[in-house]
């Protein structure tokens, strides 16, 4: 099967056409469409008459129908094959209905799976950029990373630190003494000791992204196998927090992989597929599912969790998590009219007037007027200024994660008669922050805090992945206050994050947009479902009732 004569077929109907045409929609060559032409014929699809000479017209005739012929035959494929070899059929330029009927189809093949093993199969809408703690700087990855890894501590759903590679610790103004559990093992089975976990924290301390965080670090010292220290002399009252964060993920690198200790170990790692198999000697306990594989699907696809002990039309539940916040940044250093207070506080005049209708776009966002971090009661303050001259447009960043915010954005300026230009970029470009990508006026940003929110605060501020690092270095007012957080106990953070907040709206230069909710479906067979790192289900703890 093929997709670009499906998608000739959905384009045009029999009758007169352009060699031209046919190129320029399936973007080949004019060799290439004669060679396919050429092969479709032979196949008995189609027939083809060429024009005479350059340009004119040729005529198509459709001698089979495409779509219902392909949809039956990928119908039969999905019932014969395992799901990763047909979820590329997914993504061919299907009309609306075909589609949904082979979506329903593929829906049935993915949730639990009890054979031989008990599977988890879901959907994935994206690739994973990274599977390095390091270098996890978007939210599907961190949640491959979170089932792969462990860190030194983690936190409680009450906010405390608790064990997890550390089974204890001492702390003092100026080192933290970290005593590691015995016989953890890493995937391949080998033993972590001090000297893994050292390293680590090492490559973390020099990191381009974490450097900053971890300037108040002087020194890691081993003085066993199984403890070593941190030493911070001029005070580090965030150090447990820090190492509570994703990134601060401790792993072994070898040659072939990179290696976790983590409840699942990474099989397999691909576009269309990638398995997770469950780690049997983790130290605190064996999942209860065998293996999870995340199969690609179209972004547009509804999954659900059930399994196949029962119908797929059996009653389902729905889980909600939170899925993190948007906010909009106004780029105040760039060399364009947006230096200009005046103009930021008029956009973000417009952005609040139109923030209510931010929840028209989706059911899962929800305007918001407060504070990016829940629970806070952050009172924002509405500029009002006249209508500043426009000599140039706005230069607005877009994306695809981002294209239905950045077009709501683009559409509200546009109402207000302010003169717009979208720039567009790859999703990875924007995370690694290509510059031409720091080159833009405004744009809309999406963030999930871990967590700790106090702590995700400050690193949001600070880290490299964060689109408001290379602009608060420019800002003074701003870089005083986040120079206290280095004298105020950890405890005492949260009315300086509300202060930093309110100082970044009132300047322009971050304007909360809205929060995200995520609803996941769920099977009512399944149990113990818990939601995790980042609001995703804890794979961990989810199981199935056996069939007996």
């Amino acid at each position: 099967m093929d997709n670009k004569l499906l998608t000739l077929w959905r384009y045009y109907p029999s009758g007169s056409i352009r060699m031209e045409e046919i190129s320029e929609t399936l973007q080949i060559s004019s060799k290439q469409t004669t060679r396919y032409l050429k092969k479709w014929m032979e196949e008995g699809w189609l027939s083809f008459t060429p024009g005479r000479g350059r340009g004119n017209i040729s005529t198509l005739v459709w001698k089979k129908e495409v779509e219902s012929s392909y949809e039956e035959e990928v119908l039969k494929r999905i019932d014969q094959y395992p799901v990763e070899q047909t979820s590329k059929y997914l993504m061919y330029n299907w009309s609306t209905n075909s589609k949904m009927r082979l979506m329903n189809k593929f829906h049935t093949k993915l949730g639990f799976v009890q054979e031989s093993t008990d599977k988890l199969i879901v959907p994935k809408r994206y690739p994973f950029h990274s599977i390095h703690p390091l270098e996890a700087g978007d939210v599907f990855s961190a949640h491959l990373v979170a089932n792969v890894f462990n860190r030194l501590v983690t936190h409680a759903e009450d906010g405390k630190v608790i064990p997890e590679i550390a089974h204890s610790w001492d702390i003092s103004s100026t080192k933290l003494r970290l005593y590691l559990k015995k016989d953890i093992k890493f995937h391949d089975g080998s033993i972590l000791t001090a000297t893994d976990v050292a390293d680590c924290l090492e490559k973390i301390q020099t990191h381009s992204y974490y450097k900053e965080l971890w300037t108040p670090i002087e020194k890691i010292e081993i003085k066993s196998p199984h403890i070593l220290d941190i030493l911070h002399p001029t005070g580090c009252s965030y150090i447990l927090p820090m190492l509570s964060m994703m990134c601060a993920s401790i792993y072994r690198e070898t040659k072939e992989k990179i290696l976790g200790t983590g409840y699942f170990a990474l099989q397999q790692n691909n576009d269309q597929k990638t398995t997770l198999t469950a780690f049997k000697d983790h130290f605190r306990e064996r999942p209860l599912i065998d293996v999870v594989e995340f199969i690609q699907v179209p972004e547009d696809f509804k999954g659900i969790y059930h399994s196949h002990m029962k119908e797929t039309t059996s009653p389902s539940f729905e889980i909600e998590s939170d899925s993190g916040f948007g906010v909009i940044v106004m780029n105040a250093y760039r060399n364009s009219v947006i230096r200009r207070k005046e103009v930021r506080d008029y956009l973000h005049e417009i952005i609040a007037k139109n923030r209510p209708t931010i929840g028209d776009l989706s059911p899962r966002l929800i305007p918001n007027d407060r504070s990016i971090m829940v629970g806070q009661e952050q009172t924002l303050t509405t500029p009002k200024t006249k209508r500043p001259k426009f000599s140039n447009p706005i230069v607005i960043r877009g994306a695809r994660h981002t294209a239905n915010t950045t077009q709501w954005l683009a559409e509200i300026f546009e109402k207000e008669n302010i003169p717009i230009e979208i720039q567009w970029f790859s999703f990875a470009d924007t995370l690694m922050k290509h510059p031409k990508t720091l080159d833009v006026d405004i744009f809309v940003h999406g963030e999930v805090f871990e967590s700790n929110q106090n702590f995700s605060f400050y690193h949001f501020l600070k880290n490299g992945f964060s689109p408001l690092s290379p602009i608060l270095e420019k800002n003074e007012e701003i870089t005083k206050l986040i120079e206290k957080y280095k004298q105020i106990p950890f405890d005492n953070w949260t009315a300086l994050n509300l202060e930093i907040e309110k100082e970044l709206i009132n300047q322009s230069i971050m304007i909360p947009l809205y929060y995200q909710k995520r609803y996941i479906p769920f099977s009512t067979d399944i149990r113990n479902i818990k939601i995790g790192h980042f609001g995703y289900v804890d794979f961990s703890k989810v199981w199935v009732r056996p069939k007996v």
